[in-house]
């Protein structure tokens, strides 16, 4: 089957939520998206039991297939999964799903018929409905501003877990993008907009995960070498997708909450 969406979720050791959080995204594609859809659980070298967990979840649920890769990084995990996908849309979120299932639709859709190139999730725009704690708010934050203080960028959120993107820009823009970790979604969004594509914003419900294990301080300052790897490119010319098979639109669209 080629479907429409395909949606990744990239895992490291979550035997404790993988098995919940599949069967409850399952369940909701199954009743509420219009378009055909797979879902495909990356699995990033666990130690668990999650690979075991993740083969039975492909085997007993339709429409859902597992792959494991050798080494960790959930960059690596997406670019991988979205190269191998036959989909037209390639999208991912976290498998804690802290963003509300009802903002998959609104971020799919425009990629579906041709409006957009990129979608995400924003938990910092107005619509958006977030429960996290200080630290994580002000962290996220304060990277959005660094962010758009350096690199000038029009999006609002680089970092929230629910993305999508057309599959055609995906073959284009993924062989520029040098991450393989957590600022692998940063790099792709710059890029997408150094090279002229329309991203469009969907405000979320978000409830911060309290058993997170992310290292949200080191996540941060792997970003900010990012953000200067990715200025050093700039300033000598690289980053641009040459052979014509990305349009040229230098435009942003925000989803109406509502």
């Amino acid at each position: 089957m080629n479907p429409d969406v395909e949606i990744v979720i990239p895992v490291y050791n979550e035997e404790a939520t993988l098995e919940a959080s599949v069967n409850r995204l399952h369940d909701y594609l199954d009743q509420h998206l219009p378009f055909t859809w797979r879902i495909t659980i990356a699995d990033n070298a666990s130690r668990d039991r999650t690979p075991e967990r993740a083969d039975r979840l492909a085997r007993e649920l339709p429409n859902t297939a597992v792959l494991h890769l050798p080494e960790k990084g959930r960059g690596r995990a997406l670019r991988k999964a979205w190269t191998d996908s036959t989909a037209k849309v390639l999208a991912y979120m976290d498998v804690d799903l802290s963003t509300d299932l009802d903002a998959l639709l609104p971020l799919v859709a425009p990629l579906v018929s041709g409006h957009s190139d990129i979608a995400i999730g924003t938990r910092l725009a107005h619509g958006s409905h977030v429960v996290r704690g200080p630290k994580r708010e002000l962290i996220s934050r304060a990277y959005n501003l660094i962010l758009k203080a350096m690199l000038h960028n029009g999006f609002s959120d680089a970092q929230c877990g629910f993305k999508a993107v057309r599959a055609d820009v995906a073959k284009a823009l993924l062989p520029l993008v040098e991450d393989d970790g957590w600022f692998f979604d940063t790099e792709l969004l710059v890029l997408a907009e150094h090279n002229g594509l329309r991203i469009h914003e969907v405000p979320v419900d978000w409830i911060d995960d309290a058993d997170s294990r992310v290292d949200v301080t080191a996540t941060a300052v792997e970003d900010l070498r990012g953000i200067c790897r990715v200025l050093r490119r700039f300033a000598a010319g690289e980053g641009v997708v040459s052979d014509g098979s990305l349009p040229r639109r230098r435009t942003r669209t925000l989803q109406k909450a509502g």
